[in-house]
């Protein structure tokens, strides 16, 4: 059940930056859109809330500084987010 919860959350982060990948491109070519801004910022701060949601559960998604973490820090335990 634990390992279900997991693989929703990591598939929700992964749905929420396709979003974000599609609307920095599209941004790029129409930056005066600001319906399209708007959703680019709704879906980045529910981007962070997942991470943080995620990280906080199962462990950091990412290293060199760009994910906090807490002793006992988990860097050994799996699965890793791509083994999932």
């Amino acid at each position: 059940m634990e390992h279900e919860k997991r693989r929703a959350l990591l598939r929700k982060l992964q749905e929420v930056d396709f979003v974000l990948v599609e609307l920095n491109l599209y941004l790029d070519t129409h930056p005066s859109d600001l319906d399209a801004l708007d959703q680019y910022n709704h879906c980045a701060l529910e981007r962070e809330a997942i991470r943080s949601e995620y990280e906080e559960r199962y462990g950091p998604l990412m290293h060199f500084g760009h994910s906090s973490n807490r002793y006992p820090c988990g860097w050994n335990e799996g699965p890793w987010p791509w083994e999932i």
